[in-house]
């Protein structure tokens, strides 16, 4: 790894970094619409984001914007971020100390989810059971993450118990309170909604587990010792045989 001392936050940017290239190489990404940020101060108003018009497969961990989400003047900067970024992750961080990662994308299944009149995730499997009781559905697109969608968002995710926002029509958001965690939960939405609608598509009756049996197995992910902390560690060392600059 070639490590820059001089960089503020050098380690979250490194694993955001990997996240990164690592949605990209999953194919999770989308041109370069889609945003991960990460607060890196107490209350959540600092945070890091990508920079605006970058393809995920080409982040590096210096190539992150640190913005204050309390700065009027953000937009006014020469590398001012995407506007859909800031009008959605900075209301976030600016609002919800609790959601110190957000990552946000329109992956496949997740959108093919997004766009079913019931975007709701059953449990079915164990992977889907890991969205128990932790999801909501915003039933309201009304256009691109701008100010007035974005505060929409940041109502609905007050509750810590919610992890993941269905964008209906859109996409989804992901929150966490490390890189780590949050992008092991996204891979994993991911997952559980191509299960579901692989399910869906074979026409037969779903076997559902009872809420009891879906809210223990929700519970068993969450204090999984290590799991996604291992998850992240493995990207980076595939993205380290592969040579990938990420960590620059």
């Amino acid at each position: 790894m070639n490590a820059h001392t001089n960089l503020t936050h050098l380690a979250e940017r490194v694993d955001m970094a990997a996240a990164f290239q690592w949605t990209a190489h999953l194919n999770m990404h989308e041109a370069v619409a889609n945003h991960f940020s990460l607060a890196v101060n107490d209350d959540g108003s600092r945070f890091l984001i990508n920079p605006n018009g970058r393809h995920f497969s080409r982040i590096k961990a210096s190539d992150l914007l640190e913005l204050d989400a309390n700065d009027p003047a953000t937009m006014d900067r020469p590398d001012a971020p995407d506007p859909t970024a800031w009008g959605l992750h900075g209301s976030i961080h600016r609002a919800l100390p609790h959601a110190r990662c957000v990552m946000h994308v329109h992956s496949i299944h997740a959108t093919v989810l997004a766009s079913l009149a019931d975007s709701h995730l059953p449990a079915i499997d164990q992977n889907t059971a890991m969205f128990f009781g932790r999801h909501v559905v915003d039933d309201h697109y009304g256009g691109m993450a701008f100010e007035e969608e974005a505060a929409r968002c940041v109502h609905m995710l007050a509750d810590p118990k919610v992890t993941t926002m269905i964008m209906g029509n859109h996409g989804v958001l992901i929150i966490g309170q490390t890189v780590a965690e949050t992008f092991n939960r996204l891979y994993y939405f991911e997952r559980a909604a191509e299960t579901y609608i692989r399910a869906l598509q074979t026409g037969q009756k779903l076997r559902l587990l009872p809420d009891a049996v879906a809210e223990k197995t929700a519970q068993e992910w969450e204090a999984y010792p290590g799991f996604a902390n291992a998850h992240l560690r493995e990207i980076k060392a595939l993205l380290d045989v592969k040579g990938s600059d990420y960590a620059a």
